[in-house]
């Protein structure tokens, strides 16, 4: 295991409490600021894949850079996770994504640990913070394109039962862009497997802002 994943593993461990978060906070305390210079709260595993995916593209080593992006579990975590990350904890400097749908929870957060009042989007973005409108799936599927994102669906083998999942009821006169983000997020992995897969097919002049902005804030 590297330093950066026994950090992120640590962080994920003392956020969550319990028995191991003493071990895990003098864990996460040693790697701070040595092997460890940034910390990147993201709302899931598919967020991560496609901002590391998209360093790589650019030929950069996130981990190798000590710059450790943490999967939240999901964007109510993000309060624990800044109590141990923020200026009362690690005192690290942060950066962030999540959905427009869960803004309001980082936006409180982020100003209840003092990095902020009465947050703008603009001012979010200021502090690293970035919004992806819907999510990122959506942000990819029009990125990529409808036709561009049945072709990495193509290629993953997965065209049959996208078809299939466009002739439910319940989807079929939906617009094809809405099937799509349906069916990226379907099934356990799937996400995070069509993050690296469509962030491998983009073209990096339409990289969606959210991932642009991020990747050039750390």
């Amino acid at each position: 295991m590297d330093e950066v994943q026994r950090f992120r593993q640590a962080l994920v461990a003392w956020a969550a409490g319990g028995a191991e978060a003493g071990a895990a906070a003098a864990v996460a305390r040693e790697l701070a600021g040595g092997v460890v210079r940034t910390v990147v709260l993201v709302e899931g595993s598919s967020d991560q894949v496609a901002l590391e995916a998209l360093a790589t593209r650019h030929g950069r080593d996130l981990g190798a850079e000590g710059v450790a992006v943490v999967p939240l579990g999901g964007a109510t975590g993000i309060g624990r996770f800044l109590d141990v990350c923020g200026p009362s904890g690690l005192g690290l400097p942060l950066a962030g994504l999540c959905d427009v749908g869960e803004e309001r929870h980082f936006r409180r957060h982020l100003e209840r640990v003092g990095l902020g009042s009465g947050l703008t989007r603009a001012e979010l973005e200021t502090l690293g913070f970035h919004v992806c409108v819907a999510d990122l799936e959506d942000e990819l599927i029009r990125a990529v394109g409808a036709e561009g994102v049945q072709r990495v669906i193509e290629a993953q083998g997965e065209l049959r039962p996208f078809h299939t999942f466009q002739g439910q009821p319940a989807q079929r006169e939906r617009p094809v862009e809405h099937q799509l983000r349906r069916f990226l997020g379907t099934h356990s992995g799937r996400k995070a497997l069509y993050a690296q897969a469509l962030v491998a097919h983009l073209h990096l002049e339409r990289v969606p802002r959210p991932l642009e902005r991020l990747l050039a804030h750390v």
